[in-house]
């Protein structure tokens, strides 16, 4: 199995749990809004706030376009500095220190919300906060926290910080994550801890758990969601600088990992823990330069603002499900069935595919893989138990041979097809020269009656890609039908339609056969542009089409 085939049943886990993450706001089917970015923070005391607030600077003003999702209950009378701003826990609010507890201060999260907000326009920055100063990492391991809060951090759970999140972080986390994804996109993790610990492999290897185990419950991907750790005080009398070249190796723990330094970031003077004021704000910046350079910086133009009060009333609509039926029009019988050209009508009408997104990112924006490897566009990543339905047109009642063009490396890999729900031919399977090496494979014979059916292609095994299933008149059985196409045919000059890979027709011309016509077509600079090298061509009146694939 390949990198990319593994790396897809990996996911097929993760994208079985996440769904479509669709939601109904006000009746209407609706997606989050992709430029409402939301990053975890968590971690101990340097995380939760210990620089000191400015009211006039901190508090007075919402911050632009930069609110939390509330971790905990606070009345604005217990709150740090001046602020007259109450909350709930699940509340969407302006994003006003402190964030993580009442009695906290000012934090990098602060500062990191209101960088990321100025270099990102039109993005909305939202932060969910938990942290708890003094605590093990360990107190953010779903599988650690009670025992460690029961042992070593009894002393922590007797002063009541733990409470705010119902003493149970990961759990708080991972409840707030899942509301917050339902409006925007999780874009990363802040994370600041350490001083409680060693930095040793053992604390590497949970600081990642503590990030995967939310990863995965809320089926993202590793690779598009990165995590920046930030660097304990080094300069001055210090606690705990010698522990950054730990900090610094948890880079090979994880696929996307950005460092923010603390070099040159001076302490508050009456600890040897805690960062002072300038020193909480230039390191929340530079959360911020670390983040920017491994984020998806792309802005969508079409969605609307991010409503900061309610986020759920600015969602993005999604458009309405396609009405099954035929991608272009019926398929014709003898002929190629392009294995990219599966119905519309969507997951579990038109197809079923295991994972989300297409992986190969080419021709079509629903789950199904599609690639353009060394020759033409394929089906890829496909894994037992998906299958794609096709609206053909057979042409005239009699048998049929059957065979398609596959590849796959382990020789098992394979698929049957239904005619009507009921099975014809044989299964087809790969025969393992790789997946870069595609071959005519064979799938028996099938008695095939005239008119349109409802083809199904359903895999049996991983993994195989697929480019077309063809059929052919059996050498032994020439249909009626089929003879009198052919006696029909003729080399004098006839009118050909060319269409691009969506039907969308992109003129008429004349030629003297189909070969002409392709070539034709080929050398039309301006039709290649139009339909980025992808064409159908149809003689008119036949029931034949052509597709024809031109690389540049």
């Amino acid at each position: 199995m390949d990198v990319k085939q593994s790396f897809k049943k990996m996911m097929s886990v993760a994208g079985a749990a996440a769904g479509l993450s669709l939601f109904a706001v006000t009746g209407a089917i609706a997606a989050p809004n992709p430029n409402f970015h939301i990053y975890i923070a968590y971690g101990q005391s340097n995380m939760a706030g210990n620089g000191d607030i400015v009211p006039a600077e901190d508090q007075v003003n919402p911050p632009k376009n930069f609110i939390m999702l509330a971790s905990h209950n606070a009345n604005a009378s217990q709150r740090s500095g001046k602020t007259n701003q109450s909350f709930k826990t699940g509340e969407w609010v302006a994003a006003i220190p402190p964030m993580f507890h009442p009695f906290e201060n000012l934090s990098p999260a602060d500062y990191f919300g209101r960088a990321m907000v100025d270099s990102l326009p039109g993005v909305t920055v939202g932060i969910i906060p938990v942290a708890i100063g003094a605590v093990s990492i360990r107190a953010f391991d779903k599988d650690q926290y009670e025992a460690y809060f029961r042992g070593d951090g009894k002393d922590i759970m007797s002063w009541g910080w733990p409470k705010d999140y119902d003493n149970n972080p990961p759990g708080r986390i991972l409840e707030l994550a899942k509301k917050a994804k339902e409006v925007g996109v999780i874009k990363g993790f802040i994370f600041h801890q350490g001083e409680s610990d060693g930095t040793d492999a053992n604390w590497r290897k949970t600081v990642y758990k503590t990030y995967k185990d939310v990863i995965d419950a809320l089926g993202l991907d590793e690779n598009e969601v990165p995590f920046v750790a930030g660097e304990l005080l080094q300069e001055g009398n210090n606690c705990c600088g010698s522990k950054n070249g730990g900090i610094r190796e948890l880079k090979n723990n994880f696929k996307k990992f950005g460092l923010a330094s603390s070099k040159g970031l001076q302490g508050n003077g009456k600890d040897p823990y805690h960062f002072g004021r300038a020193g909480v704000i230039e390191l929340g910046k530079r959360y911020c330069s670390e983040m920017l350079k491994l984020i998806d910086k792309t802005i969508d133009p079409n969605a609307p603002p991010v409503d900061l009060v309610d986020p759920s009333k600015s969602v993005v609509p999604d458009e309405p499900p396609e009405e099954y039926g035929p991608y272009t029009e019926a398929i014709a019988i003898p002929g190629k069935v392009q294995a990219e050209n599966y119905n519309k009508g969507g997951a579990e009408k038109a197809y079923h595919d295991e994972s989300k997104g297409n992986e190969g990112g080419k021709l079509r924006k629903d789950d199904v893989d599609i690639y353009q490897p060394n020759m033409g566009i394929t089906v890829g990543h496909n894994q037992k138990g998906e299958w794609l339905k096709y609206t053909v047109k057979v042409e005239a009642d009699g048998d049929y041979e059957i065979s398609a063009l596959v590849a796959g490396e382990n020789g098992t890999g394979g698929f049957k097809l239904y005619m009507d729900d009921k099975q014809i031919g044989d299964e087809i399977v790969n025969d393992g020269k790789g997946f870069e090496s595609f071959s005519e494979v064979s799938g028996g014979k099938a008695t095939l009656k005239k008119g349109e059916h409802e083809l199904k292609l359903e895999i049996t095994n991983d993994w195989i890609d697929i480019d077309y299933v063809e059929f052919k008149v059996a050498k032994d059985s020439v249909p009626d039908g089929i003879v009198k196409v052919r006696l029909d045919m003729t080399e004098a000059e006839s009118n050909y339609s060319v269409y691009d890979m969506h039907g969308k027709k992109l003129g008429t011309f004349s030629a003297k056969g189909m070969a002409d016509a392709m070539d034709l077509v080929k050398a039309d600079a301006k039709l290649r542009k139009q339909s980025q090298g992808v064409f159908f061509i149809r003689k008119d009146g036949a029931l034949h089409t052509k597709k024809v694939v031109v690389y540049e």
